[in-house]
């Protein structure tokens, strides 16, 4: 990606089909019995929203500008949207620095979470993709995903509870730009996590968390991700049903990561509505 496609569509978009399959656990988007579950827990760019894109542009543009300005740049390959999905996608925002550094063999001072921008430390990188992608979001608006809406429409009919689970402390900003802030009474997002002490995401605890204040059992809740790191966490929490979502990493790297059921779009989850 450019440095400057800031407004271009972001690598992952593309027309092919991510199909709703069976994964290890035999179970079709087609065929699922909702009556086995009492909540939906979803992670929210990239499943609820399509902020993804946001942050992917907002990496690439911090993680490139910061590349060429460093003395050995003639050494160092490019940011590229592998590397959003490798090293960043779905993980907090600071863990996706040390993880990309450490891919390019960089080592930075860590800094405070509340280092300027512009400092040269894991803390300062991590707010100057922040402040581009507040910058993004405020200028370019976000809309949820139709077929998302979909979903949250049939759940709040039949009554099933429903949280959102981020690592991004931006996520009750993004809610509440899409309109979709009143439909969840908790949101366990990177700002909760680091209050609880509760480690990201592959880790299952915030899932685990968010299961707890909804009243249910991970084995009576349905995990919702799009990235490998997410459904990798839904897994490990021995959640009832982990559903990915592929807007990029892949079918076949959600079914390795451990989802249950793959689709496109959630509106294939809604019975009568799936695409088979």
């Amino acid at each position: 990606m450019p440095d400057d496609s800031v407004i271009a569509d972001p690598p992952h978009q593309t027309d092919r089909p991510a199909e709703a399959g069976a994964g290890a656990g035999g179970k079709g988007a087609s065929d699922l019995s909702w009556n086995d579950y009492d909540a939906v827990l979803f992670d929210l760019d990239g499943v609820l929203t399509p902020t993804a894109e946001v942050h992917m542009r907002a990496w690439d543009t911090m993680f490139n500008d910061y590349l060429e300005q460093r003395p050995d740049a003639g050494r160092l390959a490019r940011y590229t949207a592998s590397d959003y999905f490798a090293h960043v996608d779905g993980k907090p925002r600071f863990d996706g620095v040390r993880t990309f550094l450490a891919s390019r063999d960089i080592e930075l001072p860590e800094g405070t979470p509340d280092d300027p921008p512009d400092a040269e430390t894991v803390g300062g990188l991590g707010n100057r993709k922040n402040a581009m992608f507040s910058a993004i979001l405020e200028r370019d608006g976000v809309e949820p995903y139709p077929a998302s809406v979909t979903l949250l429409d049939w759940l709040a009919d039949r009554g099933t509870q429903v949280a959102v689970v981020s690592s991004s402390r931006n996520a009750p900003l993004v809610l509440e730009a899409a309109g979709l802030a009143d439909r969840f009474e908790h949101v366990v997002d990177g700002r909760v996590a680091a209050e609880a002490g509760l480690a990201g995401k592959p880790s299952p605890e915030t899932y685990l968390h968010a299961a707890r204040l909804l009243g249910t059992e991970a084995s009576r809740a349905v995990v919702v991700e799009d990235a490998l790191s997410g459904v990798e966490s839904g897994r490990a929490g021995d959640f009832g049903l982990v559903v990915g979502v592929d807007r990029g990493a892949g079918r076949e790297a959600l079914l390795g990561a451990g989802a249950d059921v793959v689709v496109r779009e959630l509106d294939e989850l809604v019975p009568g509505r799936s695409d088979g």
